[in-house]
């Protein structure tokens, strides 16, 4: 079960790396976070772990998925345990792997799986064993199951696309004219459109057009710009990671129309974290909000009339939008047998049959007898950009890239600090180059 092939001397390497001074390149855990990843308490036969990182609403709906697959299998012990977001957690997995001591099941962003089978850390899931159990290529989304094979190989089953969105004040969008008569938000398409209902909407509320995180927050400029770079055909990486391709023509133009709407027109503040932009829109000082869709329990909570939509086609061509997937994965272990590997399987699909509650959080199921129901149609505002899991653009591959990653701390810092006004478009595509320069000619410590 083990994955591809490589030398024997691979997993040696990768323990040394991260016992050593190369955990510092793969994560930021303390001390504390990396001795807890080698220390996995002994479970009875017949039980199963599962290591995730979802808070917030995810971390509820999450929650409600595990009861209901306790329900359903009283008479196994399922340990259910919740790491740190981002670097801290892939560390965390990657040294107990090596250790001999993983979770039977784990989350990883599609965006970070890659690396882990590079380092023989993930079962490779065989056609034999998914049809056995119902989960068969075609369920899935073909998208995000096809960016998630390695070598033509599954070994993982993803659950969502959960993609960068446009929410939007119903309320002050209709002030502003901007909805049609089902109260849904009219087609914004070209940049002056978009600049355009910005500029409505600032109308409305005397203070912005829209938000999103942009001081301290490195994900939500890094997802802006990956989107409608996208738009315009463009990339970063190339050849996993070891070659930057970066377009600057194509970078120049998306910058300068980002600084354009907070700099110049003021449409956007320039100033805001990640939770005061989600405040401002929250409290009517703006009529649009963009970020990642699991924001809609935050905005459901707040009781504030809402709609959620694509983030519009700013630049045309083939729509395109920045977005990643949660998938569960097999952590190679030395004591795997059948029955262990079809109660880790029994236990993934358990989720997948579980996708109404996933998809309430704002994630756009992937699981086809789901994906294509009536009872997901009916879900609003949720179903309304489920066309997003077609169009999603994943992260470039390479050890320092996905989720959470160096690559978008880079990214995103650069990005974020152009559009607060700290730098030019031109000083951001520099430092770019520059830092990611220094990754790309680093070889992977996995």
């Amino acid at each position: 079960m083990n994955g591809p092939t490589h030398p024997l001397t691979r997993r040696g390497l990768l323990r040394a790396s991260l016992l050593g001074a190369g955990a510092a390149a793969l994560g930021t855990a303390g001390c504390s976070e990396v001795g807890a990843g080698l220390a996995n308490t002994e479970l009875d036969p017949g039980s199963i772990s599962y290591w995730n990182l979802f808070g917030g609403g995810d971390g509820v709906r999450m929650q409600q998925m595990l009861d209901g697959y306790r329900k359903a299998n009283p008479g196994t012990d399922l340990e259910a345990v919740t790491l740190s977001w981002g670097n801290p957690y892939y560390t965390k997995l990657s040294l107990s792997t090596v250790g001999d001591q993983p979770p039977h099941v784990a989350v990883s962003h599609l965006t970070r799986m890659k690396t882990l089978v590079q380092a023989d850390l993930l079962q490779e899931l065989k056609p034999e064993d998914l049809d056995r159990h119902g989960m068969s290529p075609d369920k899935f989304n073909r998208r995000a199951w096809d960016a998630g094979l390695v070598d033509g190989k599954a070994y993982a089953i993803p659950i969502d696309t959960h993609p960068f969105v446009l929410f939007y004040n119903t309320d002050i969008c209709e002030k502003a004219g901007l909805l049609d008569g089902n109260k849904n938000l009219k087609e914004i398409k070209g940049p002056d459109a978009f600049a355009d209902a910005l500029t409505k909407v600032k109308a409305v509320t005397g203070k912005f057009g829209a938000t999103h995180g942009i001081t301290s927050d490195t994900a939500s400029p890094w997802r802006f710009f990956q989107t409608l770079y996208s738009q315009l055909g463009g990339e970063v990486l190339a050849d996993n990671g070891t070659r930057i391709v970066l377009d600057d023509a194509k970078a120049r133009q998306v910058l300068d129309y980002m600084r354009a709407l907070t700099v110049e027109k003021g449409l956007i503040p320039g100033n805001a974290d990640y939770q005061s932009a989600i405040a401002l829109f929250a409290q009517g000082q703006s009529g649009f909000h963009l970020n990642g869709e699991w924001e809609i329990t935050t905005f459901q909570t707040a009781k504030m009339p809402f709609g959620m939509t694509l983030v519009p086609n700013i630049f045309g061509g083939a729509y395109a939008v920045q977005a990643d997937s949660h998938t569960l994965v097999l952590p190679v272990r030395p004591d795997q047998d059948r029955a262990m590997l079809d109660r880790s399987f029994g236990f993934v699909k358990s989720m997948l049959d579980q996708s109404l509650t996933w998809a309430e959080g704002g994630h756009v199921p992937i699981w086809q007898p789901f994906a294509t129901s009536d009872a997901y149609r009916k879900l609003t505002p949720q179903s309304n950009y489920a066309a997003a899991a077609d169009a999603a653009v994943y992260d470039p591959p390479g050890w320092y890239s996905g989720s959470g990653s160096n690559f978008e701390i880079i990214m995103g810092s650069a990005i974020g600090a152009m559009e607060a006004g700290q730098s030019s478009p031109a000083d951001a595509i520099s430092q770019i180059r520059s830092k990611l320069s220094v990754l790309a000619a680093t070889p992977s410590p996995v």
